[in-house]
């Protein structure tokens, strides 16, 4: 089984992308959603967050929702909103901001080279958000949410879309958040061939983002393999992936809040952080620079908090502030015994900055938010090299990717 191949996508017509791109569904809230979709019947959305179009107050993991989504999907595609490609074919896929440009290949991946630790992945799963998208896959027949892929630098691959991102893009279009996406279609046998050879080339891919649509995707194909007569393969052994070269993709910090300080006062809360931290007052929103450094917010006031650097273990998953943070914090001293499945604890992207964690605990939602230093891709390859796991949301990568640009049916 190849590690990647050319597909014949599900995409916009020709008119229609800017109507049908949609942030990824991870990333907006149920209110969000429903604010972005307003006035726009053919948004992703409806796809995505199909409980957007049902009664406020529905279960998201219901059945109608499912339901609903397999609907709307099925009405844009009859509506010749969503068009398919006749023959298979890799996509050329390119993000842009004032600051930052990276471009990858939208192609499915093999689930073999998943199971098999091929494609490496670094992260835990949640299991709610597993199931949802399982069922998600499941019952539209198709994986619309890409997986988003990182391999090592390879100027064969560079030089290649260099030269083909150098013609005129099919899709070219940008968001109200200033990011600029372009689409090319290649469907030439010969470029399919040769990116077909230069991957296979490679021994890892890795995952950046994406691990429950990546897992998901590997459940569906497992309960499809046993219902399929016969061997070889079928299109459910191959997931939606965009795989960036290392060196052109950016990381945010991915940082924490905690809905109640496990009984503390505030000031007793404090003085606990000051036995294993160097914990001092700031006057401006704290962004850390460095390893073993950390932002607290509490009570209307920024604090920089640093653990000793002798404290700092060489273990490749140990050392990574996520870990630094929970080991040294969360868990001795707040309690959090359990990331995965702490309903006390929420995860705010670095998109979102500073404000967006001092929203969260002037709002009283939360008590207390921790600002973190982003991971390099460095400590993410070492990690997964390693077979070992990061903590769940470890990472947050920008820009993100669209959905509905390009989507893979299942058959």
């Amino acid at each position: 089984m190849s590690l990647i191949k050319a597909f014949a996508g599900l995409r916009p017509a020709p008119g229609y992308v800017e109507a049908v791109a949609a942030p990824p569904y991870d990333v907006v809230s149920f209110q969000e959603a429903q604010e972005m979709a307003t006035g726009l019947p053919w948004s992703f959305l409806h796809i995505s967050r199909p409980e957007i179009d049902l009664p406020e107050g529905v279960d998201p993991y219901g059945d109608e929702v499912y339901a609903k989504g397999m609907a709307n999907l099925q009405s844009m595609r009859d509506a010749g909103v969503l068009m398919r490609d006749e023959t298979p074919c890799f996509y050329l896929y390119r993000l842009q901001t004032a600051e930052h440009q990276q471009i990858g290949l939208v192609a499915a991946t093999s689930v073999v080279a998943y199971e098999s630790g091929r494609v490496c992945k670094h992260e835990l799963t949640q299991p709610t958000k597993e199931d949802d998208r399982t069922r998600q896959i499941d019952s539209l027949n198709a994986q619309t949410g890409p997986v988003f892929l990182t391999c090592r630098e390879s100027p064969e691959f560079s030089d290649l879309a260099a030269t083909i991102s150098a013609t005129e893009p099919t899709y070219d279009f940008s968001r109200d958040d200033g990011v600029r996406h372009s689409l090319w279609v290649i469907n030439g046998p010969e470029e399919i061939a040769l990116l077909d050879a230069l991957f296979e080339g490679m021994a890892h891919l890795y995952i950046a983002d994406g691990h429950h649509r990546s897992a998901a995707a590997a459940r569906v194909a497992a309960k499809r393999r046993e219902a399929r007569s016969g061997g070889g393969e079928g299109p459910e052994d191959y997931f939606l992936s965009v795989i960036f070269p290392e060196d052109e993709v950016c990381i945010l910090d991915y940082n924490r809040v905690v809905r109640d300080l496990n009984g503390l006062t505030a000031a007793d809360f404090l003085a606990k952080l000051e036995v294993g931290f160097s914990v001092s007052a700031s006057s401006t929103p704290v962004r850390p620079q460095q390893r073993g450094e950390f932002g607290l917010y509490l009570d209307g006031q920024w604090y920089r908090l640093h653990l000793a650097s002798d404290a700092i273990p060489e273990d490749p998953v140990e050392r990574l502030d996520v870990s630094l943070l929970t080991n040294q914090l969360l868990t001795p001293i707040l309690g959090v015994e359990d990331l995965r499945r702490d309903p006390r604890v929420g995860f705010v992207g670095g998109i979102r900055g500073t404000d967006g964690l001092e929203a969260c605990v002037d709002s009283g939602e939360m008590a207390a938010a921790f600002a973190l230093h982003p991971t390099a891709m460095a400590e993410v390859m070492a990690v997964a090299d390693a077979g070992r796991l990061m903590p769940p949301k470890s990472t947050w990568f920008e820009p993100k990717l669209a959905d509905g640009i390009v989507s893979y049916v299942l058959d």
